[in-house]
């Protein structure tokens, strides 16, 4: 899901959203809520109208924006009371007031509030975390009135297998639409990341959606495919963009770098995006280094566009039964390449 943190993905238009093939954007409550405000969005049909979009969204609960402003937040058994990054004002996050303003949002597809401790928290902060979330979700279940909306729950646990399968265990029991895996991705190593995505996955019901919070790099993605998960968003195609960094089947590459140049041919041969089929390496790093916003929004085109085709990709893969051999070659060829 390319990541549209205040209503939009940067640099790009719902049109340019539907050209790449995104089926599907995400939205941050936490920061439409401080602005423009989910009752303004609601005045404008939902995100949907709000954006231009037609397509589905999901909004998340803001959750991990407030856990990652550890130094104004305070936690306690009612929410989160926290101070907003425009102006310092405070507010207090309770699960009935997240799902409200999703439902505002009109999203599709809105999170439960959760808590999201750091990956070397205590073991006793992850169980009483895993613990609340677990109560927050209830509340935010019977909160929800918007039928047309599915709700998500999240399980967490830090990297304990069996404080996962107590977070896992009770989230299930609540009974949601779909189970989102919460807590990774904030610091742990890579390896530590899959080992426990790969004690979690299986105990998630088959038949609902698997969504893996905050993964975007072309690797994780098909190693979290690999385990079972069906959807993930992050930042990091279109962050990388902004900062002049391309994805291609050969590697990231930075067009910051000099030998980028005189380089006349297309940013990736085998992607089909305006960026790769109209200008050359050399251009766009042209744009890059003079800071212009066409670069940033071509590369940020070429980023998306090179990630939902992989997904793609992936898709055919897994219909094939060929997933397996076919993800080894092809993370074996874009690691082994120079950046």
């Amino acid at each position: 899901m390319p990541v549209g943190t205040k209503g939009t993905v940067k640099g790009l238009t719902p049109g340019d959203l539907r050209a790449v093939g995104a089926g599907i954007v995400l939205g941050n409550t936490y920061h439409l809520y401080l602005r423009p405000g989910s009752d303004l969005v609601r005045e404008a049909g939902g995100l949907h109208g709000f954006m231009g979009w037609d397509g589905p969204v999901l909004t998340d609960s803001g959750g991990y924006q407030v856990f990652s402003l550890a130094e104004t937040r305070r936690i306690s058994e009612d929410g989160v009371e926290f101070a907003s990054v425009y102006d310092g004002s405070r507010h207090v996050f309770t699960p009935e007031l997240t799902t409200r303003v999703q439902e505002e949002l009109g999203s599709d597809i809105a999170m439960v509030l959760d808590e999201c401790p750091p990956a070397n928290a205590a073991r006793e902060y992850h169980e009483r975390s895993l613990r609340r979330t677990a109560r927050w979700a209830l509340r935010c279940k019977e909160a929800h009135e918007k039928r047309d909306q599915a709700l998500f729950g999240i399980v967490q646990g830090g990297l304990y297998p069996d404080l996962r399968e107590e977070s896992l265990g009770l989230t299930v029991e609540i009974g949601f639409d779909g189970y989102a895996v919460g807590g990774l991705s904030v610091g742990e190593s890579r390896q530590q990341m899959l080992e426990t995505l790969e004690c979690t996955a299986p105990g998630l019901p088959h038949e609902k959606p698997r969504y893996f919070m905050g993964i975007g790099d072309p690797v994780g993605i098909l190693q979290v495919i690999a385990l079972g998960v069906d959807m993930f968003d992050c930042v990091l195609p279109t962050r990388l963009a902004r900062h002049g960094a391309a994805l291609t089947a050969e590697g990231r590459i930075n067009l910051k770098n000099a030998r980028y140049r005189r380089d006349f041919g297309p940013l990736d041969p085998e992607c089909s995006c305006e960026a790769c089929t109209t200008y050359s390496k050399a251009y766009l790093a042209h744009l890059v280094r003079e800071n212009e916003l066409l670069g940033h929004r071509l590369l940020t085109l070429h980023n998306v566009h090179f990630t939902v085709d992989l997904c793609g990709m992936a898709r055919r893969e897994i219909r094939a039964g060929t997933y397996a051999a076919w993800s080894r070659a092809w993370i074996s060829r874009y690691a082994g390449s120079p950046t």
